[in-house]
């Protein structure tokens, strides 16, 4: 009778190096591709929306014979509001895809996972650093024009 604190009880499962083990990680590692190409979707969205009713709030405020807003500053603070849901959605987003690949290149998928330690990098992660910097523009933006 093996003790339950052996070598097999460190892992959760047993990886085994054949080709429907490796195709069920790429698989996995493309579902991780996917999940991170949504939230990029999602923030861009959300920054996107976010800017667009700053803008056209101001504007439908400045048109000749419409009534005063009651609370003028609101549109540049839902603005606001959604630009930084957008950029917070994108360093989450980076953070649980750093999470993802660390777990699957991790010692238990070596033997499945490919030739090299550390795959090949796809330009999601440069995407999504390059929108945050989009998001905090837009958020700046809004925001000097506020005061």
């Amino acid at each position: 009778m093996a003790d339950s604190g052996t070598a097999s009880s460190a892992s959760r499962f047993e990886v085994r190096a054949t080709a429907s083990d490796h195709f069920a990680w790429v698989r996995t590692r493309l579902a991780l591709e996917r999940t991170i190409m949504s939230w990029l979707r999602t923030a861009v969205a959300l920054i996107g929306f976010g800017f667009a009713i700053v803008q056209y709030l101001t504007r439908l405020q400045q048109i000749p014979g419409a009534r005063p807003a009651n609370h003028p500053t609101a549109p540049e603070y839902l603005g606001l509001a959604l630009i930084s849901c957008g950029v917070l959605a994108l360093v989450i987003s980076i953070w649980q895809y750093r999470w993802g690949l660390r777990y699957l290149w991790g010692d238990p998928f070596t033997p499945i996972a490919g030739v090299t330690k550390e795959g090949k990098q796809t330009p999601i992660m440069a995407v999504a650093i390059l929108l945050i910097g989009v998001g905090l523009f837009a958020f700046f933006a809004v925001l000097f024009r506020l005061a």
